[in-house]
């Protein structure tokens, strides 16, 4: 819980900035960079997270792997970060960035959950629906899909905090629970 509060801390201060200067989608797209070029690495999470390893090195490290590809900025941020033992949790304040960005260009985000790969048709289509439901346009609509088999057919939609089960196996469970009652 404390790393979630301190992630939304650092978060929002880059978020600011971004805004300030008018460029959500740059920094979005610097720190997307970190996360895939480090941070997606579970040894160099690992490496980050480490008490026992200095500081400077993970400076370096961080200079090394992304000098040039990412604004001074950012890289000052992440430098702060390791100066103040924050950056073990840099994923994190990438994802509650990334929250603070789509709300702020009102982007809407969908998990959908299928037991098989939606065909990219099947991907439009229910963006479409999704913007119609939504009074919003389809350009503000971005799905992420998530496999999970066990769900056996259907789709489960996550919209914030709204859960919508058009899965069989959660007609099948409903379908159980009218049974008994």
């Amino acid at each position: 819980m404390l790393n979630i509060q301190l992630a939304s801390k650092y978060a929002a201060a880059i978020f600011e900035i971004a805004k300030e200067e008018k460029n959500l989608d740059g920094y979005d797209k610097d720190l997307a960079r970190v996360r895939t070029d480090v941070f997606s690495i579970p040894d160099a999470v690992k490496f980050f997270q480490n008490p026992l390893i200095p500081q400077q090195a993970k400076k370096d490290l961080l200079k090394r792997a992304l000098d040039k590809e990412i604004s001074a900025t950012v890289m000052n941020f992440l430098m702060l970060l390791v100066d103040k033992k924050r950056i073990g949790v840099f994923n994190e304040i990438y994802d509650i960035f990334t929250s603070l960005k789509n709300k702020e260009q009102g982007v809407l985000i969908a998990d959908v959950t299928s037991a098989f790969p939606l065909s990219k048709k099947q991907q439009d289509a229910l963006i479409k629906k999704l913007a119609s439901l939504t009074g919003r346009k389809a350009d503000k609509v971005k799905i992420r899909i998530h496999k999970d088999t066990s769900i056996l057919g259907g789709l489960i939609l996550k919209i914030g905090d709204k859960r919508i089960d058009g899965s069989a196996a959660g007609r099948l469970r409903a379908l159980q629970t009218a049974m008994r009652n």
